[in-house]
């Protein structure tokens, strides 16, 4: 039987999250971001769509990259203001019950131990209903903004990062045996001193002795998602994540990249289907092709290609603005674009990327213009090219959702392709079906599973 694939509802609490200038619309509440019943109602339908997860994107800083200055980034509120992901996903729990809830944090704002404590809770709260989107950020301003002058080079960044999950694993993971909570109300007896367990954690940036403050809960872990596209980034992903985002621009560069991946994961001592890989795309639907087709010239209309332009300067820490549009972008030695022009060579081998591609590849990718039975059967092709599932991009808030969950989501369900209703259990088990609510023991998370009993640590 084939697969179903996984579906995220994927937005930011922002003004414009990824296209830029739509925000103008009368259709659309993306201005109405500051309220919560905004929010409420995106995951409402979501949760009618039996979508797997809301899935919020984050970042904490904005440098002045376009144009020589930051003006477009608030003119045209490419991505700012911004609300943080994680205190939206905790008002969000209470007004769902299936729906998995991922927010986004760097490893520069939230020192480890704060961290994993307010992830127990937020997962102790939802039962089992949190993921952690794991970034390393990219922009000078991000690092200026927690103290420091620039950020630091690519691959020291994933080396901190590598650092900073050390630190959380073993809070979660080690730091409370599965039965040291005894709730013996006879006794007055609530937990074991024996069984829970500092970390004495010593490392090049932490320091952190335990224990964890929070008995373990649903998911210990939460479900742990990356997006890096580079080569230290996937391999990051191969050693730590149960779900990374791609933005392949079609099912044969999704091939290649699923392939190539999979196995640097087995090489990490995993097995290639330990990580979920979620595709980011964009659907416009119509009753008919032609009137989606109208439908995605209309929406057309209303983008800011200096939006998108600057919001990529952004993300590759490069003005795009002062660069020929027609210069191949390998000539102009961005570390930050080493991802971007991986994915394009992907879907065109041995094809030089011109700024001007990077800008379409990136803003434009993976738009599908349809009614909803094309839509599924461009769907089943990405599926049947080895992609686990979707990133759900809005063009409106919430009338993108709306329209897939009403619309597309029916004759998804009615091929196999999504899921038929909500599995019992937490986020990881829905996403992984016939495993347990705990990371599995093959993730390097699960070696501390034990291993700060006096025995092990005096071992």
């Amino acid at each position: 039987m084939a697969k179903r694939l996984i579906f995220n509802a994927f937005a930011m609490n922002s003004v414009s999250h990824v296209y830029h200038g739509l925000w103008r619309r009368d259709d659309t509440a993306q201005v109405r971001f500051n309220d919560l019943s905004t929010w409420i109602e995106v995951a409402k339908i979501a949760e009618r769509g039996r979508f797997d997860a809301l899935f919020f994107a984050d970042i904490i800083g904005v440098d002045p990259v376009y144009k020589g200055s930051w003006d477009t980034f608030l003119t045209e509120t490419v991505q700012i203001p911004v609300n943080d992901s994680f205190t939206l996903v905790a008002a969000l729990v209470g007004a769902t019950e299936n729906l998995g809830l991922t927010f986004t944090s760097s490893i520069l704002q939230a020192h480890p131990f704060d961290l994993a404590r307010k992830v127990s809770t937020l997962d102790h709260l939802s039962k089992g209903r949190v993921g952690w989107n794991i970034v390393t950020s990219v922009s000078h301003n991000a690092a200026q903004n927690f103290g420091f002058d620039r950020i630091v080079p690519h691959d020291e960044r994933y080396r901190w990062a590598h650092e900073y999950v050390d630190v959380v694993y073993k809070l979660w993971e080690g730091s409370w045996d599965e039965d040291a909570l005894v709730e013996d109300r006879q006794r007055n007896f609530y937990a074991d001193p024996g069984k829970v367990h500092r970390i004495f954690h010593e490392s090049e940036r932490y320091k952190v002795l335990g224990p964890h403050l929070t008995t373990p809960s649903p998911q210990r872990t939460p479900v742990l998602f990356q997006a890096g596209s580079s080569k230290a980034g996937r391999a990051f992903a191969a050693k730590n994540a149960e779900g990374t985002f791609i933005v392949s621009k079609n099912p044969d560069g999704a091939r290649r990249l699923v392939n190539e991946v999979r196995g640097q994961v087995a090489a990490a001592g995993r097995d290639p289907h330990d990580l979920l890989f979620i595709q980011g795309m964009a659907f416009v639907v119509g009753s008919t092709e032609e009137e989606a087709q109208r439908k995605a010239r209309n929406l057309a209309e209303d983008i800011s290609l200096d939006g998108l332009a600057a919001h990529i300067s952004r993300d590759l820490g490069v003005d795009l603005g002062l660069l020929d549009p027609d210069r191949p972008i390998d000539e102009a030695e961005i570390e930050g674009v080493q991802g971007l022009v991986r994915v394009f060579q992907e879907a065109h081998p041995g094809q030089r990327p011109t700024v001007r591609d990077l800008a379409s590849a990136y803003a434009l990718n993976a738009q599908v213009i349809g009614t909803p039975e094309q839509i599924a059967d461009q769907l089943e092709l990405w599926r049947d090219a080895g992609i686990d599932g979707v990133n759900v991009i809005y063009h409106t808030l919430p009338g993108s959702f709306a329209e897939f969950a009403d619309h597309v989501m029916p004759v998804l369900r009615q091929r196999g392709l999504a899921q038929q209703d909500y599995a019992p259990g937490t986020y990881r088990e829905r996403l992984f079906q016939g495993r347990g609510p705990r990371i599995n023991e093959r993730h390097p998370a699960a070696r501390y599973r034990g291993a700060f009993t006096p025995a092990r640590a005096a071992a």
